[in-house]
């Protein structure tokens, strides 16, 4: 079901006529070149199964999920369905001392999916909210366990952890934190696992690196693990370009959590809901984390939510003193949003219906075959990837880094393909429902602008 197209945007028919001018000077757009858009707008009106439009009627195919979140595809009856029926029902409820059915409901659906012991969901609204959540999450454990000097959080570079101040702190991404200030004291980072002169072309994760994980003993040697709480990583980088964790690297990770008595946070915003052909990332792995942050495919995009999963010894270690005191002083004031609660049941059947959890692990070899097809093009220094997601990583013009990508991303775009790039590697994590024919079209328009491009 589609509806009609913005009044802003107004015409009779999608494609029938030329659309107006839209008046774009009050919106400053979050992680856009606003000028150069503005100058060249790419503007969309309507999305089904693997496409969206422009208000011309111009088809194009997508490539990334929207943003790394709609993993069903666009437009599935059955999420559209649960959202226009609990509007209709209930507008909002408020979450702190109340509750309603579906908040519940849907956390009993999640924890069948996690991995065992992590069965405790605290709701949000973002996957920025679910790692300020998981942060402070951390160090109020240790703090009603009487370990309060653990308050330092171990990071990642090249890490994204969302835009608030406890994400770019704990992440990496020098563009993103640059602007802000000293940002939270008491954070450190680790190495990236990103190794180019070892791991170049890797297929799945690369067979080098696993010994970066001891970077956490030299965090420990450093500051002393009494005084550390928590580390977070992605278990796959995405926003930073698609970095894949070495070979044994998560499990050492994990080992040397134990070892310490550190809390280990996966963030899952990318990784969840089936985009490596697992639930999570820790079921494909095998490893499983203390705390998991999610969002984007918890509702396919559909509204915005998030969420934490933690284990039962961690909310346990709040329950605790009277029990008309409230445990944990943190939340949102749409923390379950009904609305949120609907999409997410609705798209948690149309993953079960289609079988899109694990799709990515049948589909991962020829969408792998596809990438790799691109070695050898101009300006390609290498290729990575896993599950439904990869990233192609090209060489930077002197002088003018993220231009080469950049200039890819406008020509796909006129070719009716949307991909997406960080720096110069460009990104692609199309929806789960994609078919070799969608795979086939992505990857040629690359190669044909690639070419183009020498």
């Amino acid at each position: 079901m589609h509806k009609d197209d913005p009044a802003t945007l107004a015409a009779p028919a999608l494609g029938t006529t030329p659309m107006p001018r839209q008046k774009m000077d009050a919106h400053w757009m979050p992680f856009t070149a606003n000028r150069q858009f503005k100058q060249a707008p790419r503007l969309m009106s309507k999305a089904d199964g693997m496409h969206y439009w422009t208000p011309e009627g111009r088809q194009i195919l997508d490539g990334i999920a929207g943003l790394w979140c709609v993993n069903a595809g666009h437009n599935r009856s059955k999420i559209v369905s649960a959202i226009q029926a609990q509007a209709a029902e209930m507008d909002f409820a408020p979450p702190f001392n109340m509750g309603h059915p579906k908040a519940f409901e849907l956390a009993e659906r999640l924890v069948e999916l996690t991995p065992e012991g992590v069965n405790k969901v605290f709701f949000t609204n973002s996957g920025s909210e679910a790692v300020e959540t998981a942060l402070k999450m951390a160090i109020a454990y240790h703090r009603v366990r009487g370990e309060g000097s653990r308050t330092r959080l171990i990071g990642r570079e090249r890490g994204y952890h969302g835009v608030n101040f406890g994400g770019i702190s704990v992440g990496g991404i020098v563009g993103n934190r640059k602007m802000f200030g000293t940002l939270l004291g008491g954070v450190d980072h680790m190495r990236h696992t990103h190794d180019l002169a070892r791991n170049a072309y890797s297929r799945g994760v690369p067979a080098y690196g696993a010994e970066l994980a001891d970077d956490l003993e030299r965090m420990v040697a450093l500051h002393d693990a009494s005084t550390i709480a928590a580390v977070i990583v992605e278990p796959v980088a995405g926003s930073t370009g698609v970095l894949l964790p070495p070979k044994g690297y998560l499990e050492r990770l994990r080992a040397l959590c134990d070892k310490h008595g550190i809390l280990l946070i996966f963030d899952e915003v990318i990784t969840g809901f089936g985009r490596l052909g697992s639930p999570f990332a820790a079921t494909h792995f095998n490893v499983t984390p203390d705390l998991m942050t999610v969002a984007k495919g918890i509702t396919n995009g559909s509204v915005p939510m998030g969420a934490v999963f933690a284990k039962q010894f961690i909310h346990d270690a709040f329950m605790t003193g009277p029990e008309h005191l409230i445990e944990f002083l943190h939340g949102y004031t749409y923390s379950s949003h009904p609305l949120a609660c609907a999409a997410a049941l609705g798209t948690l059947d149309t993953y079960a219906e289609d079988g899109l959890l694990t799709r990515a692990a049948s589909m991962g070899p020829v969408f792998e075959n596809a990438l790799h097809s691109l070695k050898g093009l101009p300006h390609v220094i290498d290729v990575r990837n896993i599950g439904l997601v990869g990233g192609i990583e090209l060489s930077p013009i002197a002088g003018l880094p993220g231009k080469r990508a950049f200039d890819v991303f406008l020509e796909c775009w006129e070719r009716g393909v949307l991909i997406r790039t960080t720096g110069d590697t460009i990104a692609l994590s199309p929806p789960l429902i994609i078919e070799t024919s969608h795979i086939d079209q992505i990857v040629s328009t690359i190669a044909d602008v690639l070419k183009k491009q020498a």
